[in-house]
């Protein structure tokens, strides 16, 4: 399928980045992974190769969003190259690398030890679940790897042994985090450096060194994964948690298994958006662009009031499903299949009132801190990966002399007695990070992508896939796009750019993405609150759209201005 994108001669949002065009193809949200991931197609390495390392690096040299403690999640297309082909027919396959609770966390075991307490802890050791980024790596590597599985990890090795200089928004990010810390001495210990005046975050061109995270990664390497589940470095961080009070055992850690779980997808125009089946919120993207379907947006011009107006409540109808039902699969009272039955879902297309903002409900159908990457080699892999501690540096658990820091994916689950995400032993919590990737009806390739950040990502996809397929925006012009957030109060954030008066070509000078939104959202009933610091609250996309005329495969790709990243390629 072709798509007649807009590659205008300037860009018509501020960022002022190009698209990059190549047959091979990385983008990431830090410079020094998206080479590491080249790197690896350099030395013949597939798609696959290249996500695992440049996922690896993020590690090292944005371990304010991710670590080796991280949960992930991946889809790819193995460009009928995968190890279980057939007769090399291509094929897409979805990974679900998150962890599970550990065996002690029952409903009681939370109610006497936090008694009255409405959440679950959101630091320490209980909100840490079994971390699987590590069990990711370890079976992309084997199903589809062409590499060495120790030669993805030398770049990351390298740089936590000899250092490598912090990029200007991780470090910022890393100083806003330091506030948030500050009662987590395992972070204070390990993730600040000595100054004249404290412990502080590293600055921007500061070098950062943190050596036991190198020979933490080397053991990884050697062992094939299997001392971080089931030798030394999982001894380590049970015992870090029988110090603490937590209820992280060996046998946890052993139990876990990454598993290959396909995907689920909707149908939105003239292509097909698949994501990841719950324990994920990518169902979230799917409720929402199932809801629009039932629209015509693009006859309304793109950023205008009308156009924001019917995202946003097509989006707070999908998230009050979400969060009603999306659990661990085993648990989950309502199929996706119902939740995604073209009738329900014009049946809730019909509670949106073009004249006014609602305060939806979930229905009842009938039954029947993150980082992002993306990769794309010459023969037609591509991969849609993200990984993530959930909140920044996580539970701020640290595990000592490792450079293992925890994510905080606990704190997903809910309290409440009969919900399908209640905590419970060897249970998936609600997940944030979702991967996505975009084929035709026909289920041929377009496009691997992601928009990291809480809540915001599936968000995110929508607006990405809004703005190319019907607003026709190339994969960079659709990333540089000002962009609305539904906030969990359901309030509704604008980018900052959003809330200027600039003149946008080719954007309704009747409604430009600047005062005269935020005015008319206003007037439709949304309440507007002012949203984090535009590089936080509003993700971060990486993007790779196929562009194949049958003969050739080339790709184009996108890399947000929001993040230190970019997308690279030959």
């Amino acid at each position: 399928m072709t798509f007649h994108f807009d590659f205008p001669a300037e860009a018509i949002y501020p960022s002022q980045r190009s698209p990059v065009m190549a047959k091979n193809m990385v983008a990431t949200s830090q410079p020094l992974a998206a080479q590491a991931g080249l790197q690896m197609l350099w030395l013949g390495g597939n798609a696959v190769d290249a996500a695992i390392a440049a996922a690896i690096t993020l590690t090292v040299v944005e371990p304010t969003s991710n670590g080796i403690g991280s949960d992930a999640f991946a889809i790819v297309w193995d460009g009928g190259r995968g190890s279980d082909s057939d007769n090399d027919r291509a094929a897409l396959h979805g990974l679900n690398a998150s962890g599970r609770s550990p065996a002690a966390w029952t409903p009681d075991y939370f109610a006497q030890k936090y008694p009255g307490a409405m959440a679950l802890p959101i630091r320490g050791w209980d909100s840490v679940t079994v971390p699987g980024a590590v069990s990711q790596w370890v079976a992309l590597s084997k199903k589809f790897g062409k590499l060495p599985f120790e030669k993805l990890f030398e770049p990351a090795i390298r740089y936590a042994r000899e250092g490598h200089l912090v990029s200007p928004i991780t470090a910022t990010s890393w100083a806003r985090q330091t506030e948030l810390l500050r009662d987590q001495p395992d972070f204070y210990r390990d993730f600040l450096i000595d100054s004249s005046s404290g412990r502080r975050a590293p600055r921007a061109g500061e070098k950062w060194i943190l050596r036991g995270q190198a020979e933490t990664l080397e053991d990884i390497a050697a062992t094939n994964g299997e001392s971080f589940y089931r030798g030394k470095l999982a001894e380590k961080m049970a015992a870090h948690a029988q110090t603490l009070g937590g209820a992280m055992s060996l046998a946890d850690l052993a139990n876990h298994q990454a598993d290959w779980v396909g995907t689920i997808h909707q149908d939105y125009r003239e292509v097909r958006l698949h994501e990841i089946p719950p324990n994920g919120q990518g169902l979230a993207a799917l409720l929402c662009l199932g809801i629009l379907e039932n629209f015509d947006l693009r006859s309304l011009k793109v950023d205008s009031v009308e156009s924001v107006h019917l995202q946003i409540e097509a989006m707070k109808l999908a998230f009050a499903d979400a969060y009603r039902y999306i659990a661990d699969p085993a648990f989950m009272d309502m199929p996706v299949a119902a939740l995604l039955n073209r009738e329900y879902l014009k049946k809730r297309s019909a509670l949106i009132n073009m004249k006014h903002a609602s305060a939806p409900t979930f229905g009842i159908p009938q039954q029947g801190g993150t980082v992002y990457l993306t990769t794309a080699d010459a023969n037609g892999m591509m991969v849609s990966f993200i990984q993530s501690n959930y909140m920044g540096f996580g539970s701020g658990i640290v595990v000592p002399n490792t450079g293992i820091s925890l994510q905080n994916r606990g704190y997903g689950f809910v309290l409440e007695n009969g919900h399908p995400n209640q905590v419970a032993p060897n249970k998936r919590p609600y997940q944030t990070i979702i991967p996505g990737f975009l084929t035709d009806r026909k289920n041929n390739p377009l496009m691997s992508f992601g928009v990291m950040g809480g809540h915001m990502q599936p968000q995110g996809h929508v607006q990405m896939v809004t703005r190319i397929c019907d607003y026709e925006q190339n994969p960079q012009t659709a990333s540089d796009a000002p962009r609305w957030v539904v906030n969990n109060d359901g309030t509704v954030g604008l980018e900052e750019s959003a809330n200027a008066s600039i003149d946008i070509p080719k954007v309704s000078r009747s409604a430009t993405a600047g005062s005269a939104l935020k005015d008319g959202l206003q007037a439709l009933g949304h309440h507007l609150a002012s949203a984090e610091a535009v590089n936080f609250a509003f993700g971060g996309a990486q993007l790779i759209w196929r562009l194949d005329d049958g003969i050739t495969v080339d790709y184009c790709a996108g890399s947000d201005h929001r993040k230190d990243g970019m997308a690279v390629g030959y």
